[in-house]
């Protein structure tokens, strides 16, 4: 993975110790998988989502998630929901990691966690390792294999693999702009622009007939890992714990809101690390094109989905930097999102018509 790793022995450990106790967390785990007084334990990056830490046994590699030391609302990282969904794609055509145990008790180590396969790959972040790096054809290979894993996701058959009930599909449209303003409302604290604009644009513009399928709920390239060889293949698509069913077009909204192109601004973002904007890859249009082509599904209405996605994305940020501001963060990426939020509502009043 690309995310810098605290090695054992450093000061990071306490840290480490602290969000999962070894020696507890060596009890539980020591019923489920092979595991001894060996285990390495690293703790790999906090994110803006959940904290992750690989586990290495002589031979074997593992990785555990576990919820953020705070959240932006309640049941936001369901280690549940990313655990059911996980072993509901078995043997199915979309690439993801193997979910192999979950600890519900929250007592062992302070939070429910999950023990996952250690995914071979890499994030697309900035530079790409080789054989990519400088290779045009390459990156389209894997901006093409992004949307093909999307597609994938929205062709699954989710009832015969168990996911009754996972998912509320019917009005799922209908609850979008309430609920996501009433989450903004437990931790709002500034004024923020476009806003009400866009909220009666939602209302007013929402498909009349809208599609069912399995929903990621937070589907970017940053949340794919890709294969470290030719051609560009997903190797899993990770992070699930936001997943549901629902309107899968709202992933690719996600996906192609948050698709700067070149020369567009990025938004509060350091276009430098952006893998959207590389030389010759492709564009948005080029985007749905490629997802209608694969999943089969509708994309007149993908400017609502766009919209929709980046403000729900808006409202889920600004708990971030309402915990920065509060103290009781110290993620820098929370920082960001001082800017990000609003330049995120801006950008998705352009794709609904609302500004120029």
């Amino acid at each position: 993975m690309s995310q810098t790793a605290a090695q054992p022995g450093s000061p990071a450990d306490g840290l480490t110790e602290a969000l999962l106790p070894r020696r507890p967390l060596l009890a539980w785990l020591g019923g489920h998988l092979p595991v001894g007084p060996e285990l390495v334990v690293t703790r790999i990056s906090t994110g803006h989502s959940n904290e992750m830490f690989r586990l290495e046994m002589p031979g074997q590699v593992w990785l555990l998630r576990r919820p953020p030391r705070t959240a932006n609302a309640p049941g936001a990282h369901s280690m549940a929901r990313e655990f059911r969904v996980l072993r509901a794609l078995r043997g199915s055509g979309v690439p993801h990691p193997e979910a192999l145990v979950h600890c519900e008790d929250p007592e062992v180590v302070g939070a429910p966690f999950l023990v996952l396969s250690f995914v071979t790959g890499f994030a697309p972040t900035l530079p790409l390792p080789a054989p990519f790096t400088g290779d045009v054809a390459g990156q389209r290979e894997m901006a093409g294999a992004l949307v093909d894993a999307l597609a994938a996701v929205a062709r699954f058959d989710w009832r015969p693999a168990g996911l009754d009930g996972f998912g509320r599909p019917d009005g799922f449209l209908d609850r979008q702009v309430d609920r996501w303003l009433g989450q903004l409302a437990r931790y709002r604290t500034r004024d923020l622009p476009w806003l009400d604009e866009l909220s009666g644009w939602l209302r007013a513009r929402q498909p009349a007939r809208p599609v069912t399928g399995l929903l990621h709920g937070d589907y970017t390239w940053s949340n794919v890992m890709f294969a470290p060889d030719r051609p560009g293949r997903v190797a899993a698509v990770v992070d699930w714990e936001q997943s549901t069913v629902g309107d899968p077009l709202l992933d690719l909204g996600q996906l192609t809101g948050l698709w700067y192109e070149q020369g567009e601004d990025a938004g509060g973002r350091d276009p430098r690390a952006l893998f959207c904007q590389l030389p010759g890859n492709l564009t948005r249009r080029e985007l749905v094109e490629r997802y209608a082509r694969a999943s089969g599904l509708p994309v007149d209405d993908i400017a609502f989905y766009q919209a929709l996605a980046l403000f729900k994305l808006a409202c889920i940020l600004e708990g971030g930097w309402a915990r920065f501001r509060a103290g009781a963060s110290d993620d820098p990426g929370h920082r960001n999102f001082e800017r990000r939020v609003p330049a995120l509502l801006a950008r998705a009043a352009t794709f609904a018509g609302l500004r120029a």
